[in-house]
Formats: structure tokens, C-alpha cells, sequence
């Protein structure tokens, strides 16, 4: 299985590099976790705000391979459960299927990423930072990883 994570923004501070790559190098080789960074999209006082999420929206998508299932991380979708994401990892990794899990900027996700999408996915009904949203999301892959190998970690 290939796990693709496509994020707006390219600028993360070191703690968030840190962070992310603490938990993505206990994840599997098998999994060839790849992180793909999109720029943002230009905000001014010209260009409406709705303008960037569509360039960002446009990037994301292009940044797709056909046949990929679609994780849109969105505050709007379905919570998960650890235990939840560790099935859903599972089946994933049994059916062979390659993920992209797409984050949006700063505004969120466009609404054609909405409609690709598979499933969207909301990690917490808190409103994250983008930089955090980047830890969580690769612990929590970690987490489901551990729970379906039986790890300590997750106890």
C-alpha cells in the first residue's frame, strides 16, 4: 500500500518536520508513505480568498493518480475512532488500495476536493493548525498501525 499525503503549504517550522518524521519512520516500509507539498494559494486584498482555494483545490488534484482512494481531511467528516482507523487501514492494505489524503490550506478544502473525494475523514471537531494537523495525522496512521500488529505502543 502507498500512502500519499498532499498538503498545502510548504513552510513548516522545524518541530513539525520533526514531529512528522519521528512518527513516519516507525511507520512499515511496505506502506511507502510520501509527502507531497502543494504552495499555497495567493491571498491579497485583489484576490478573493475563494480564488486561492480553487488554485489549491487545482493543485491537489492534478497531484492525483487514477485509481487512488481520496481522503479528504475535513472538519466536517466522519470522526474516527483509533480502532476505526486500524480496520479501515486494514482493509485498505488487503484490497491493495494506494491512499492520498488530501489537507487543505489555511480556508480548507475546495469543493471540487470535496467531491473527489472517497471519504473525508475529520480528525477532531477542534480546529487544528496546519502544521499540527500534519503530527496528528501521521501518529495516528502510526497508532492504527500499531493496533493492528499488536504494538504496546497504543496501550
Amino acid at each position: 500500500m502507498h500512502i500519499k499525503v498532499l498538503a498545502i503549504g510548504n513552510k513548516m517550522p522545524a518541530w513539525v518536520t520533526a514531529g512528522v518524521q519521528e512518527y513516519q519512520k516507525r511507520l512499515p516500509r511496505e506502506w511507502r508513505f510520501q509527502w507531497v507539498e502543494l504552495p499555497l494559494g495567493s491571498r491579497s486584498k485583489s484576490q478573493s480568498t475563494a480564488k486561492a482555494i480553487e488554485q489549491e483545490g487545482q493543485s491537489l488534484l492534478a497531484a492525483l493518480i487514477p485509481g487512488e482512494r481520496v481522503i479528504a481531511l475535513d472538519v466536517n467528516g466522519k470522526s474516527w475512532s483509533t480502532e476505526t482507523l486500524s480496520t479501515q487501514l486494514d482493509t485498505w492494505q488487503l484490497d491493495g488500495s494506494n491512499l492520498a489524503l488530501m489537507i487543505g490550506g489555511p480556508d480548507g478544502l475546495s469543493p471540487a476536493c470535496l467531491e473527489r473525494a472517497d471519504l473525508r475523514w475529520s480528525l477532531s471537531p477542534l480546529t487544528l493548525p496546519h502544521p499540527l494537523v500534519r503530527i496528528v495525522l501521521t501518529e495516528q496512521l502510526y497508532r492504527g498501525w500499531t493496533l493492528l500488529n499488536n504494538h504496546p505502543y497504543h496501550k
